[in-house]
């Protein structure tokens, strides 16, 4: 998600954090290097200017709270202008509620309708979905298709043109349902029969939020498309999607702050799971490598029962090798690990893609692996010398060097999972003072 905004935003933090002095000189080229990778993410450059200018001021006038040296100041009014960059998150109630969702054609609104379905029914409320796009084709099959993979009920209709008719025959049948979400058509452009029919249905609907789903990959101009929006049916919350795949996230997110319409979730990926809650904080965290703890612990417990894995244990790095096969079985259900791992305060510290390479054929080889340890080399892997790779490399039939990629593998996770504690400039530390000092 934006990988190569956080790499900017984590070295510019890391030069400030790395300089004996911090004066004007120091604070002027922090602010250059956020400028940068700000305007390379496609953020307004008014927007940047402005954010620079607040950092800047606050930085050289503002004294430093009490306990809190000069550079800890800087990091933390840099922390805050860009939390307030993104604006506030939309409200999402786990209550009974009816969400339009309205969007252009290609947005992803479809497949996101089976995202929410999805976020809802794990929330443990009762869910039904209203197929009212009757412009695509196949658009009711593949919400159908999604609907049933997370065991959401759905109406539609696709020989029926008329997507008011719809809209009354679904909320008909699901008044007994907690949460009703209705997909409505795209198209290329903001027509006026499309904005037209939109407005019908929410006259019909009453609706308690009218959800707008907007691609990344527009950039600054989501800005146009949520306000327009705004103007035919009052749009009170954006989705986000494809997060994963545009360097132009950043100027899409920026945009729509701007309209005041908060942004509720944020789309980075093709499955059903790939749909998170936004919150400006976690979101600003995770980019400067402080991690998202709360989201962290909020999936976990939407996904894993205590008997399957510790949470508490993994958040602090305390597992033996004779744990990790189940805590990793455990924590690919909460996704991709490279997400997973970007919830965890790693501070300047960088995870070499190929250690996110953990797929099941993986996963089973080192089960075979440990399964040829003995009970002291699962707890204390220290002990496994090159006489001991050989023996477990025969008694599991693999060769040497993927009980080496094993052990390998289990001492990256191991640090990472510890978030690089006693480093001299400790990120996971400061985010406690921040806690503290908000």
């Amino acid at each position: 998600m934006l990988d190569s905004l956080s790499s900017s935003l984590k070295d510019a933090v890391k030069k400030l954090a790395g300089k004996t002095v911090v004066d004007r000189a120091a604070v002027e080229e922090l602010v250059r290097s956020l400028q940068r990778a700000l305007i390379q993410a496609d953020v307004n450059v008014k927007l940047v200017m402005q954010l620079s200018q607040s950092i800047k001021q606050r930085a050289l006038e503002e004294e430093p709270p009490r306990g809190m040296s000069v550079r800890e100041h800087v990091l933390r009014i840099v922390y805050q202008e860009l939390v307030g960059l993104m604006g506030g998150a939309g409200m999402v109630d786990l209550a009974p509620q009816t969400i339009l969702m309205a969007g252009l054609q290609g947005s992803g609104k479809t497949t996101t309708t089976g995202k929410l379905a999805r976020y809802f029914k794990r929330k443990g409320l009762k869910v039904g979905v209203i197929c009212a796009d009757t412009f695509r084709p196949g658009a009711y099959q593949q919400l159908a298709t999604l609907c049933e993979k997370v065991d959401v009920p759905i109406v539609g209709r696709p020989d029926e043109d008329d997507a008011l008719k719809i809209v009354r025959e679904g909320m008909k049948h699901f008044e007994g349902a907690e949460v009703v979400i209705i997909d409505t058509q795209g198209r290329h452009a903001l027509e006026d029969e499309l904005i037209e029919e939109i407005v019908n249905i929410n006259e019909i609907a009453r609706p308690d939020h009218r959800w707008l789903v907007i691609d990344a990959a527009l950039g600054q101009q989501a800005k146009e498309q949520a306000r327009r929006f705004n103007d035919a049916i009052g749009i009170d919350g954006v989705l986000i999607t494809k997060m994963d795949g545009t360097a132009k996230g950043g100027g899409a997110l920026s945009a729509v702050s701007e309209t005041k319409s908060g942004i509720v979730f944020i789309g980075a990926g093709e499955t059903v799971d790939d749909l998170e809650r936004f919150d400006p904080d976690g979101f600003i965290s995770r980019l400067l490598g402080m991690g998202d703890l709360k989201a962290l612990v909020e999936r976990a417990e939407e996904v894993i029962s205590e008997d399957e894995m510790d949470v508490n244990a993994i958040l602090r790095g305390k597992f033996t090798l004779r744990d990790m096969y189940k805590q990793l079985e455990a924590v690919n259900k909460m996704g991709p690990l490279k997400q997973v791992m970007s919830m965890l305060p790693m501070g300047g510290m960088q995870i070499p893609d190929d250690a996110y390479d953990v797929t099941s054929t993986k996963m089973e080889r080192y089960k075979v692996i440990m399964d040829s340890m003995t009970p002291a080399e699962l707890d204390d892997p220290q002990i496994i010398s090159g006489p001991r790779v050989q023996r477990i490399s025969q008694g599991s039939g693999v060769p040497p060097e993927d009980v080496r990629e094993l052990l390998k593998y289990y001492r990256i996770m191991q640090r990472a999972l510890k978030g690089m504690r006693g480093n001299k400039f400790s990120m996971q530390r400061m985010m406690k003072r921040f806690g503290k000092m908000q």
